[in-house]
């Protein structure tokens, strides 16, 4: 009997734009949405998360500091979906290439490819599930989260060195590698492109309004409006979330520590100078908005318990349950004049969902760290 052999034929791509000068054309954006979201993620993992050299050193200017970043991050994370899976539509042929690998150099490609399509998939899925507080995985967020950033982008960067002479080759329609190609699919490729170019716009205008309100009204996809909450400002965990229950204004205390330490009852703290700020707060998930805030400034209380000038304070919440409970203020903002413990919002005394009694308020600080239904302020050496 003859001998039968298995032959299994590779699938053949006829379609056009499956070639270097539109992946080239796609990764010309791609490239710099990554880019501004890896480093202004780096500038929020650092304000959240500061090492100990840094821990004293955060400057509180620009008041809207963090707000810009944190926007520019969801905002290009967002902006990088449409583009990520055109970019694998273009190249995902080559997945069927034969021999699967032909040289050592080969073999980098596709080594940082399969980390970096691997990276960036998990990346952008879990910043999105983030922006919506969904975290269907059994492990940590923050730190996951940072640290494959940092994967993704050694892949990157690895890629990009493997692929520079193709990518120089194809970089504009003059270049050598652009002109070899048949000139009949310029048109579709210009349209290809125009029609990306229109998707990274859609979903742009579509969510960015939750950290730029003047396009608020065009929120059709963003988790969260600026207007929508208590005291039209959005919050993220209530005070039954929290554990805090109903705090009475007759049973609350500040605790101060320090050289001279001191505790201030409600009405203290409403008889002493009182001062209105007008601050973002910025949330890691992207949202953000101005409002006017109340009370009195933390730089007072600070030198009324005889804190050095240098000090760091540490923010204790009277919250029982979620993270952040204690969130720790350098030197900067801790005597800025505009950090407030804040009694009033917007004109009116503050919702237990929004900190009664009382809660915390600073420029250039994320929101998660805006401690809320605050109870003790310590002075750190």
């Amino acid at each position: 009997m003859e001998d039968m052999k298995l032959r299994v034929s590779r699938p053949v791509f006829r379609g056009g734009l499956h070639d270097a000068r539109t992946a080239t054309s796609i990764g010309r954006w791609l490239g710099p949405a990554f880019a501004v979201c890896f480093v202004t993620g780096l500038v929020s993992h650092f304000m959240q998360h500061p090492p100990g050299w840094l821990a004293n050193s955060i400057p509180s200017r620009p008041a809207w500091g963090y707000r810009l970043t944190q926007g520019l991050h969801v905002a290009s994370g967002i902006a990088a979906v449409p583009l990520l899976l055109v970019k694998l539509w273009t190249v995902y042929p080559r997945l069927f290439e034969w021999p699967p690998v032909r040289s050592v150099k080969h073999a980098l490609e596709r080594l940082s490819v399969a980390v970096l399509v691997a990276g960036a998939v998990f990346e952008l899925a879990t910043g999105l599930l983030n922006t919506a507080q969904w975290y269907p995985w059994p492990f940590s967020f923050v730190p996951v989260h940072y640290a494959v950033a940092w994967l993704v982008v050694g892949a990157l960067v690895l890629h990009i060195a493997v692929k520079a002479p193709e990518i120089r080759a194809h970089w504009t329609r003059r270049s050598p590698g652009s002109l070899a190609l048949p000139a009949q699919e310029g048109p579709d490729r210009r349209s290809l492109l125009a029609a990306v170019g229109a998707a990274v716009g859609a979903v742009t205008l579509t969510t960015v309004g939750q950290s730029f309100t003047p396009l608020k009204n065009f929120l059709l996809f963003a988790p969260r409006h600026p207007d929508h909450g208590p005291q039209s400002l959005p919050v993220n965990r209530t005070a039954v979330a929290a554990g805090v229950g109903r705090i009475g204004a007759e049973d609350y205390r500040l605790v101060v520590t320090g050289p001279r330490p001191y505790t201030l009852t409600l009405d203290e703290l409403r008889a002493l100078p009182q001062h209105e700020v007008e601050l973002p707060i910025a949330c890691v998930e992207g949202w953000s908005k101005s409002a006017r805030w109340t009370g009195v400034r933390v730089v007072d209380l600070l030198e009324r318990a005889g804190a050095p000038a240098q000090a760091r304070v540490r923010v204790v919440s009277l919250q029982l349950r979620g993270g952040y409970r204690v969130s720790e203020m350098g030197h900067h903002h801790a005597r800025d004049p505009l950090t407030l413990l804040v009694l009033r919002l917007n004109g009116e005394e503050l919702a237990p969902d929004h900190g009664f009694p009382a809660r915390l308020i600073a420029p250039n600080r994320p929101g998660v760290l805006q401690t809320k239904w605050v109870g003790r302020l310590e002075v750190l050496a």
